[in-house]
């Protein structure tokens, strides 16, 4: 007989979507009628195929309330529930990286006193057995205090303060994200198999496991763990000693990196794994949108990253039953290692995102190119972060009139000896920060591309000349994994890269 249960992403201190119908949901026994009780409002429903779910009605915000769900012979309550804005975080690393670990991080945490701002995080967790069921439901909804906060998401936390200064309601954040991932952990299988771009992942993954036993598999695995528990130990001496130290002395030192884990039934990067011991849990409570920074796992397949985030955005709002859900996500910034060929596949990648935000209604996208570190794949600075983020839903969402974005490329016009390039997001003109604007590159025909002689800014529009190229037809900006940003809206918001043809 099953026990009447509620899913466990529902707890004391959580946060519900205001003005939209609320999902709870659980498990009984099938024929039982399960009734739930939210302020003055409440709805019913039989538990069918030990599986149900109530569908509250929509609410203005609000709280603390008290909710209370009961099968007639026993009941749930849950208490201080407020009714704001809820949105999930998702991501890779950049988007998991702590609160106490971002730029002035533990003086903030220690400091906090923010009742509006509220956190879930669904664990990170692999694979589902007896295990990943007990911590699942051992885990709750967090109030904000210096106790909690410090391993919330830097750029959740940053993005929903935001959010609730502005809004003056609480803001839920559900945290679900995990380093090192790439976009096809967070898509079904199915989907991905849809596509022969999408579907090389799940070839991969078949691949590595062709022949190899599950047993097999748990033995590499623990080999494997108990060498990377050692390996990690000398790479943290080596930091200790010198915390500037190249990466080839470090494995001079420490010896070759292994990873990513073998690529099996427990691994995280799996193609469509997260999707199902993460996503998946937590769909589909009900929010008003989604925040994601992700795509530095994928910058070896930069060219179909498009049609990775397209399938991740559309699987994602199929699942949530709603196509029109907002979806936000951070354009990656300037990086490259200290010893790193500088491969030009992160402007892809930042290209692609671009394309993906022109093409799919009901998007937002935060530029943060100025926002990167040399050799640090994970800039600390968080709160610019969450606050581009919070800008493009408060206007694309929320609807307010803000300046949200930074110039972006509109058109161009052809002059002799040079190209006249038009922006959008910056009729009060183009800011230089820094001795002069950088970054531009101009081609001919044969898209050989140089620094241009002369850079002529006027209002929204910027000239490139060159003596060197007679009939010049490509421009690109900041075409680089990593390099200098000088350009900005008098909003101090910076220009995206781009170039005028593929």
């Amino acid at each position: 007989m099953k026990i009447f249960k509620v899913a466990p992403v529902f707890s004391d201190n959580m946060v519900v979507q205001r003005e939209k119908h609320i999902n709870i949901w659980g498990t009984g026994n099938d024929g039982d009628t399960i009734t739930v009780t939210l302020a003055d409002c409440n709805a019913s429903t039989k538990v069918k195929d030990n599986k149900w779910m109530v569908v509250l009605p929509s609410m203005a915000s609000g709280g603390p309330y008290i909710v209370n769900a009961t099968d007639g012979k026993s009941s749930i309550t849950f208490n201080n529930v407020m009714i704001g804005e809820v949105w999930l975080a998702g991501g890779q690393s950049n988007m998991e990286l702590e609160l106490q670990n971002s730029k002035d991080g533990k003086n903030v945490v220690n400091n906090i006193k923010n009742n509006k701002v509220r956190f879930y995080n669904t664990l990170r967790l692999t694979y589902i057995d007896e295990e990943f069921l007990e911590k699942e439901a051992n885990n709750s909804w967090q109030e904000c205090s210096p106790e909690t906060s410090g391993t919330w998401s830097a750029v959740g936390y940053y993005y929903a303060e935001k959010l609730a200064k502005e809004l003056d309601v609480t803001v839920g954040i559900i945290g679900c994200n995990y380093g090192g991932t790439s976009a096809s952990a967070w898509i079904s299988r199915e989907s991905l198999e849809l596509d022969k771009d999408t579907n090389t992942y799940v070839e991969e993954y078949d691949k590595a496991n062709d022949g190899r036993s599950l047993e097999e598999y748990l033995e590499e695995l623990k080999e494997y763990n108990i060498w990377y528990e050692q390996w990690q130990k000398r790479v943290d001496k080596c930091y200790a000693e010198k915390s500037n130290m190249l990466w080839s002395e470090v494995l001079e030192i420490a010896g070759e990196c292994r990873w990513p884990e073998p690529l099996g039934p427990k691994s995280p990067f799996r193609a469509g794994g997260l999707y199902e011991t993460m996503l998946k849990r937590v769909n589909p409570y009900t929010l008003r949108g989604f925040i994601y920074y992700q795509g530095e796992s994928d910058d070896h397949k930069p060219k179909i990253y498009g049609k990775l985030l397209t399938k991740l955005i559309e699987e994602w709002r199929n699942d949530w039953e709603d196509d029109k859900l907002p979806f936000i996500f951070v354009q990656l910034p300037m990086f490259i290692g200290a010893e790193d060929e500088d491969k030009k596949n992160w402007p892809i990648i930042r290209e692609e995102q671009m394309r993906v935000h022109n093409i799919i209604k009901n998007t937002g996208l935060a530029v943060i190119l100025d926002c990167g570190e040399f050799d640090n794949i994970h800039p600390l600075d968080k709160e610019t972060v969450g606050f581009r983020l919070a800008l493009q839903a408060l206007y694309n969402v929320y609807g307010k009139e803000i300046n949200a974005y930074g110039p972006i490329y509109k058109e161009l016009k052809y002059i002799d000896y040079g190209i006249e390039i038009i922006f959008d997001y910056a009729d009060d003109g183009l800011v230089v920060k820094g001795d002069k604007a950088e970054g531009f590159e101009i081609a001919g025909e044969n898209k050989e591309f140089i620094n241009p002689d002369r850079i002529e800014i006027y209002n929204n529009k910027i000239v490139l000349l060159s003596e060197k190229i007679t009939e010049p037809k490509y421009v690109r900006y900041a075409w680089t994994n990593y390099g200098p940003v000088t350009l900005f809206n008098k909003a101090g918001l910076p220009m995206a890269g781009f170039r005028t043809s593929k």
